[in-house]
């Protein structure tokens, strides 16, 4: 998802956005966990680019103490994993800004605006690959980076798949190959597979394939 180039920047001076934005915190977790639930008093931006925001909030803590508490507000995103008639998996490789690297990943996106996770998965596959696929089944959902952000991402199953026209991004740069189950357990076991959320898929995948697991029914249609 492209961000225009004039979406504004924030950094002085922060932004009290306690009314504006809605508390994060699930109600329930006060009942089911006291012990370690945190309240949100107040709530602060202090960062907004392109696509991420960060918030810097006063949190009392279960012993009655405040604490301050900063994440990246992270608009979700859906991975899915492409699979073909013979079993084998569409891979990406692409350049990785933050950590500086090349990695292999599962092909995933950010939500734009307004979409739940299935619709940004059936448009994220099409640009990305230039395949559609006509059945889908959702195999989990994950917090990738738990510790300071909350984004979550639901990873898909995808099938029957139909090529079509890749629509890249601008500045978007992104191989793809298609790769057997057997070398993604290799690679991973090499320690060259780093991506957390292809990490995940192939544990799946390795359950379904040697019978630990069935299938999931493909009941989503794309």
């Amino acid at each position: 998802m492209s961000q225009p180039e004039n979406t504004p920047f924030i950094t002085q001076p922060v932004l009290d956005v306690t009314s504006s934005i809605p508390d994060h915190i699930d109600p329930a977790v006060a009942r089911t966990h006291p012990g370690l639930a945190e309240t949100t008093l107040k709530r602060e931006l202090v960062y907004q680019g392109r696509f991420l925001k960060v918030r810097r909030d006063t949190a009392r803590m279960p012993d009655g103490s405040t604490n301050t508490r900063e994440f990246v507000m992270h608009p979700g995103a859906a991975a899915m994993v492409p699979l073909d008639s013979e079993g084998r998996v569409l891979i990406e490789r692409q350049f990785r800004y933050g950590p500086g690297n090349v990695y292999i990943e599962i092909p995933a996106g950010k939500k734009d605006p307004g979409e739940d996770s299935f619709t940004t998965a059936r448009r994220e596959l099409i640009e990305e690959t230039g395949y559609r696929a006509h059945s889908w089944a959702h195999l989990t959902r994950i917090h990738p980076a738990i510790g300071f952000a909350d984004e979550v991402m639901d990873i898909y199953l995808a099938r029957d798949l139909e090529k079509v026209e890749r629509s890249l991004d601008a500045g978007e740069f992104v191989e793809t190959e298609w790769v057997t189950l057997g070398w993604l357990v290799d690679e991973l076991r090499a320690h060259r597979l780093l991506d957390v959320k292809t990490q995940i898929a192939v544990h799946w995948l390795q359950d379904f394939t040697e019978g630990r697991l069935p299938w999931p029914a493909f009941d989503l249609k794309g």
